[in-house]
């Protein structure tokens, strides 16, 4: 695809992350990671468009006095078109710079829907209801003001996506007890504020670095949803768009991201309600993350990270990879062993002596092989 920030920096790849990450270039060696991973791949080689670049060549007649209800109308229809145009330009009978820019576009109507969510704010399933633009404050501690924690080239996400562009926003929708990042997920006015230009000059920046995607993660990055897309307005690079998100979304968030995300990079933790709760403090959590990997998965390539927790094998982690295989069968798994006791129960680790350790090896090597017997692919994005 032909665009002013597409660069190729294939050569500099090959030296720099021969010697950091060289599994970040022998990855994409292995036909199953291509091959689930397509669209991704295809996009981060520039050989086809973000989604977000599609959509914003499709128009969108309104005027922003419309309900709700009728913007959602409307933007079920033009959804709709979106994957006409999308499949179209795969397929190769239309190319993205024969579309013109009209005055108003999906992603128009997408900012505007998001700003009515925020205004009674839905972003999540906590449904709190306030008005942030207000002042007013939910679950995730966060009003309508939007702060970076840091920005940079992650080199230690999955194979697949090294060097990642990774946007660490503050403030979660979960309360984890064992959270690694929780100076981060606990203070929502850590980092510096941002604007949605200000934000797409971020991504820019991580872009033409050389990163392989942008990668919106937190604290968790849904309650941002509000200047994340805002922000793609003001993008013209033909870069994949990742959401690293606990997949707690509400199902109004996930409609809006649907059309422009290329590729997830969720987050599956618990195999059950009782567990999510106790450690989380969240209801209703297997219903809702369920639903929304279930639908993620269908529209774009997807990545699920499940932490190993101890003593949580049975409960948890076999759980969690039966549901994957049964309703999750593209999307590569990372099983990952990194759980240490953090935050609280790293404080108080009486009150939670069940998890107040590393994971055994005999109970990582029981979650690998019961992978094994599910057929899922986790080796290679490990």
């Amino acid at each position: 695809m032909n665009n002013k920030f597409n660069i190729d920096l294939s050569n500099v790849e090959k030296v720099m992350w021969s010697l950091l990450r060289p599994d970040a270039i022998k990855v994409w060696d292995n036909e199953e990671v291509r091959r689930r991973l397509y669209h991704y791949y295809n996009v981060m080689k520039g050989k086809r468009p973000a989604k977000y670049l599609i959509a914003k060549k499709i128009q969108a007649v309104f005027t922003g006095n419309e309900s709700l209800n009728k913007l959602w109308k409307l933007h079920d229809e033009l959804s709709l078109t979106f994957k006409e145009t999308y499949n179209k330009i795969i397929k190769g009978k239309l190319n993205l710079s024969e579309l013109k820019n009209p005055e108003k576009n999906f992603l128009d109507l997408k900012i505007e829907i998001v700003k009515r969510l925020v205004s009674k704010c839905i972003l999540c399933e906590w449904r709190c209801g306030v008005n942030r633009f207000k002042g007013e404050k939910g679950a995730c501690g966060l009003d309508a003001t939007v702060r970076v924690s840091t920005a940079f080239l992650h080199m230690g996400e999955e194979s697949p996506l090294v060097p990642s562009g990774t946007i660490f926003f503050t403030g979660c929708s979960f309360k984890c007890v064992f959270c690694q990042n929780w100076d981060i997920s606990t203070d929502p006015l850590n980092g510096f504020s941002v604007t949605p230009k200000e934000l797409a000059s971020i991504a820019t920046n991580l872009f033409l670095k050389g990163a392989r995607n942008i990668n919106y993660v937190g604290g968790n990055p849904d309650q941002q949803l509000h200047v994340i897309i805002e922000s793609l307005k003001y993008m013209d690079i033909n870069v994949p768009i990742l959401w690293n998100s606990n997949m707690y979304m509400s199902l109004e968030s996930l409609k809006i991201l649907l059309d422009v995300v290329d590729i997830w990079l969720p987050d599956f933790k618990y195999g059950n309600d009782e567990c999510a709760k106790k450690y989380s403090k969240v209801v209703n959590y297997f219903r809702v993350v369920s639903r929304n990997h279930k639908l993620a998965c269908k529209e774009g390539d997807m990545i699920i990270r499940h932490l190993v927790m101890p003593n949580h094998v049975d409960c948890c982690t076999k759980r969690v990879l039966s549901w994957i295989a049964e309703n999750c069968p593209r999307a590569l798994v990372n099983i990952m062993d990194q759980y240490r006791p953090e935050h609280l129960v790293a404080r108080n680790p009486k009150n939670y002596s069940e998890i107040a350790r590393r994971p055994l090896h005999e109970e990582l090597k029981e979650a690998y092989e019961h992978a094994d017997s599910l057929g899922i692919c986790w080796r290679p994005v490990s």
